[in-house]
């Protein structure tokens, strides 16, 4: 639920300061339980990501794409390359092969 939501921050869904969805609007719109969205708004607000106007929701914390990004690139570079190199090794690719297919896709 939290990587969703980053996910709408980083797609533009969501911009500094903009309102998103209440916890029960969250909820009902992922068919989960309330208390699972409460706990995840909890954590993305602990992370700086969203915080509360009482009485009116949360909002985005001004720079919370920013912080998104730099935390998921990292996440990938130690979490994800590893892997991929690996695999590659193993199956012979070499970075050519890869930024080829890379440039076929993004055509």
């Amino acid at each position: 639920m939290a990587d969703r939501l980053c996910d709408e921050i980083l797609a533009g869904t969501y911009q500094d300061d903009d309102r998103i969805p209440s916890v029960r609007e969250y909820a009902v719109m992922l068919e989960v339980n309330t208390n699972t969205a409460v706990k995840t708004y909890e954590t993305l607000a602990r992370e700086h990501i969203i915080y509360n106007k009482r009485g009116l929701g949360y909002f985005v914390t001004p720079g919370a794409r920013e912080q998104i990004l730099r935390q998921r690139r990292r996440e990938f570079r130690e979490q994800q390359l590893p892997e991929l190199f690996r695999q590659m090794e193993l199956l012979g690719l070499g970075i050519e092969d890869v930024v080829g297919e890379w440039q076929h896709l993004n055509r």
